[in-house]
């Protein structure tokens, strides 16, 4: 058994990000085309700048695979930049709010924000898209469905039961929608609220809920905090730059109801039930207990706060004098909620698959299954 780990290296306008993917099973039969699937619907939704009218992200694949499938060494993917131009892009005179260009330069005693903006930079996640779309594609052979769209925007919720009310039809309902949501009422006030933030060189953020459908009762650990999935999920949703909260299930609305209206009463489970005699009612805590995944549907929603980009520019201080000006800018979104969905779900499969094969690792595609097909079988008799 190997430990799932994964890496990435490259410049916002460098020649190509690269991304490392360890620990992923042989014999897994790697669509690359699931993948730029993946990656194109990072780059759509509407809002989004100029930087996409560029860029039309393949995935490469430099190792790791023969015959389209997986040898268990480490998987390596890489994406070029058409914009690859790192080395003539002048230095700003001046660090951006709401970006690590400040912060960053202090960190390295060096007024050079492009030297920190160019790592910094949400064009990062693109590789992390695809290094979760292989993950995901090991997660699928067991059943499981990663799933995210955006429930609110500029602070306009969708409805609440988006998610039930899209039903079997949430992939096409989400494909035809500018913000990957399901409220198709949404859509043209939403359209209106980013049009009118653009005139006005402004920007939006929003919210995004993540459900994970499929996910077996106990992958996770409650014995060490660092091990515990809840924290581990966290963390990587709020890796993704402008992440401001997230949260399971109720979330917030926990904290405001007595226990009785927020814990999940244990029932019988159905007949036909995948993981044994036992089931939740209900599923306020969002598939998640002690650390561990429940068995029923893991559900977290993430905010991003508005991209710190602004057209009309914030103040700013330069770096050379002191002086007081505007922040500068070259492109950027007007809202990226609906990118950072994907993301979201990106590296939601990284976690995921991590947590998966630390419970049914194994060298091969085949271990990792009989070893998942052993423990559904000690759940019925449990």
């Amino acid at each position: 058994m190997t430990h799932l780990r994964w890496s990435t290296a490259g410049e916002s306008h460098g020649r190509a990000l690269i991304g490392i993917l360890e620990g992923v099973p042989s014999g897994l039969e790697l669509s690359l085309e699931r993948i730029d699937a993946e990656l194109a619907r990072r780059q759509r939704g509407w809002g989004r700048g100029g930087r996409m009218r560029i860029e039309v992200d393949r995935v490469s694949v430099l190792a790791g695979t023969r015959a389209g499938r997986t040898l268990g060494s480490p998987l390596a993917l890489s994406l070029e930049n058409r914009d690859a131009t790192i080395e003539r892009l002048p230095v700003p005179p001046s660090p951006r709010p709401g970006h690590a260009d400040l912060a960053g330069c202090q960190k390295h005693l060096a007024p050079d924000p492009r030297a920190v903006l160019e790592r910094a930079s949400a064009r990062e996640t693109a590789m992390r898209v695809a290094l979760g779309g292989a993950a995901r594609q090991v997660l699928e052979v067991f059943g499981v469905e990663l799933f995210a769209h955006v429930v609110e925007l500029g602070g306009d919720a969708a409805r609440a039961d988006a998610f039930e009310a899209a039903g079997e039809r949430r992939t096409q309902v989400r494909a035809d929608s500018d913000f990957h949501a399901l409220d198709p009422e949404r859509e043209a006030p939403w359209r209106a609220a980013v049009d009118r933030a653009k005139e006005a060189g402004d920007t939006l953020g929003g919210v995004f809920e993540l459900r994970v459908l499929g996910l077996p009762p106990g992958l996770g650990a409650y014995a060490n905090p660092y091990d515990r999935l809840t924290s581990r999920l966290a963390a990587a949703l709020l890796s993704i730059p402008a992440m401001k909260g997230v949260e399971f299930g109720l979330g917030f609305e926990a904290a405001r109801r007595p226990g009785s209206q927020v814990h999940d009463a244990i029932v019988p489970a159905q007949a036909d039930s995948r993981w044994g005699r036992f089931a939740r009612a209900t599923n306020r805590a969002g598939g998640l207990e002690g650390g561990m995944t429940t068995g029923e549907a893991l559900v977290a929603r993430v905010a991003m706060k508005p991209i710190s980009t602004l057209r009309r520019g914030l103040p700013t201080v330069e770096f050379e004098g002191g002086a007081a000006v505007e922040s500068t800018w070259q492109r950027s979104d007007v809202t990226s909620v609906p990118a950072a969905s994907v993301v979201g779900e990106a590296v939601a499969a990284l976690v995921l698959a991590q947590a998966f094969l630390e419970r049914f690792g194994g060298d091969s595609l085949e271990q990792v299954r009989g070893a998942f097909e052993q423990y559904v079988e000690g759940l019925r008799r449990l």
